[in-house]
């Protein structure tokens, strides 16, 4: 069966304007806000894991890939979304988990993790090998680097299900989820550099006796100038990214992939879509809006109760974040004030890894008690919630699902024709 992704890449060289979301996020309002959209809309949907996210030994989030697809499909059973159109991804798959032990041992943890991707039926695969590991340079050579996503490839491709996987190469120079300082600007990916990330890997792969997984390669990671900090974002420019689009044509079924995405404008998202950046990854946009309705909501409980907003919420998310910092310490930087504030409020919507923590479901599970059976008066959604002010009968649930719709919904318009 033809893989579905594998048209976009041939819409781009016909002139069409047809792009995908990628929807990178474990957090099931955030699934489900996705299913829903492309439910409604009558189309598929990408859902992408990161290999810190999910791997053979659990990731951040406890669950394997055969885990994290059944996660995943439950939720499109309650939503009555069919499973089979959903397209799951592995991104930044390769070492960086293990980057901290021998080459060697890293290697073999990789091949385990892409192989277990591979099995779960995960069929778009980002082969992401360019970290050094422990006694090597920060970054690899091209060539190295290509060699070892080939061999990722080549254990993909010898246990990949019914519909043969395609792949993602290279990577972005920031660090992905967002840069951790103010932003002034940002390099963009060399025209010289794709064309030369695309013929070692081309090599590496043919020296595998990998070309036919090599004729599956739709797309090559890049940085076309978007990036987001705690407070700012730098907008898409397409008269910077002239000569970046322009080298795709040296690089035949070949689109980019767009990663930090997150807070462009919808004319910026359709901008990137127009000029070969047509495969858009979101993250933290996704789990930003969502922390802004669970907060508002809190907000309108208090008031619904006769009070003023007490932020019971925030306080009860600050001793969580507090307690455990190693998920925000290293990003975020400054006074006490300032790290309050990026705790948060930041882009890069570091409080995202602490919504499953006992302590904090235990607290929206209060929230959403205080606000059951009520119906929310306009004028006060209107205040917290003003693109929602219709929506007075819908639960807390349908409010948050909507929040994160809300966001995708502007993805969904920039990629369609």
């Amino acid at each position: 069966m033809a893989h579905p992704l594998l048209e976009i890449p041939s819409a781009y060289q016909r002139g069409e304007h047809l792009g995908i979301t990628s929807v990178c996020s474990a957090h099931p309002v955030v699934i489900e806000a996705a299913l829903q959209l492309a439910k409604d809309l009558d189309k598929i949907v990408l859902i992408e894991a990161t290999c810190n996210q999910v791997n053979q030994d659990g990731g951040y989030t406890g669950m394997t890939p055969a885990e994290f697809r059944s996660f995943v499909e439950e939720i499109a059973k309650k939503v009555g979304y069919a499973a089979e159109r959903i397209v799951l991804g592995g991104d930044h798959l390769g070492p960086n988990p293990w980057k901290g032990l021998p080459a060697n041992e890293a290697m073999d943890k990789a091949e385990a993790m892409i192989i277990a991707y591979a099995k779960a039926g995960f069929t778009k695969l980002h082969l992401d090998t360019s970290m050094g590991c422990l006694g090597e340079p920060e970054a690899l050579e091209d060539a190295q680097t290509a060699q070892r996503a080939a061999r990722l490839a080549a254990a993909a491709e010898s246990h990949m299900a019914a519909t043969a996987p395609v792949y993602i190469i290279g990577t972005e120079v920031p660090v992905p989820g967002g840069a951790t300082h103010a932003l002034d600007g940002i390099e963009l990916t060399a025209p010289e550099a794709v064309a030369k990330t695309y013929d070692v890997h081309k090599q590496a792969f043919g020296a595998l006796g990998l070309e036919d997984a090599f004729s599956r390669v739709i797309g090559l990671v890049v940085q076309p100038g978007v990036e987001f900090g705690h407070t700012d974002v730098i907008h898409f420019d397409a008269t910077k990214s002239t000569a970046l689009t322009a080298s795709l044509s040296k690089c035949p079924n070949i689109v980019f992939e767009a990663h930090s995405t997150d807070y462009q404008t919808v004319e910026g998202l359709r901008a990137l879509v127009a000029n070969g950046f047509t495969i858009l990854k979101v993250g933290p946009w996704l789990t930003f809006a969502l922390r802004e309705a669970l907060y508002a909501l809190d907000s309108i409980a208090d008031i619904l109760e006769g009070t003023a907003p007490s932020n019971r919420l925030m306080s009860n998310m600050e001793q969580v974040m507090q307690a455990s910092p190693d998920n925000w310490e290293k990003y975020y930087h400054g006074n006490q004030t300032e790290l309050w504030v990026q705790r948060h409020f930041s882009f890069s919507d570091r409080i995202r890894y602490y919504w499953p923590d006992s302590q904090a479901r235990k607290a929206v599970d209060k929230l959403f008690s205080r606000l059951e059976g009520q119906e929310i008066p306009e004028p006060i959604l209107s205040q917290f919630l003003p693109l929602q002010a219709h929506m007075k009968n819908a639960d807390c649930h349908q409010l948050l699902v909507n929040a994160v719709k809300l966001v995708l919904e502007k993805y969904d318009s920039a990629i369609s024709a």
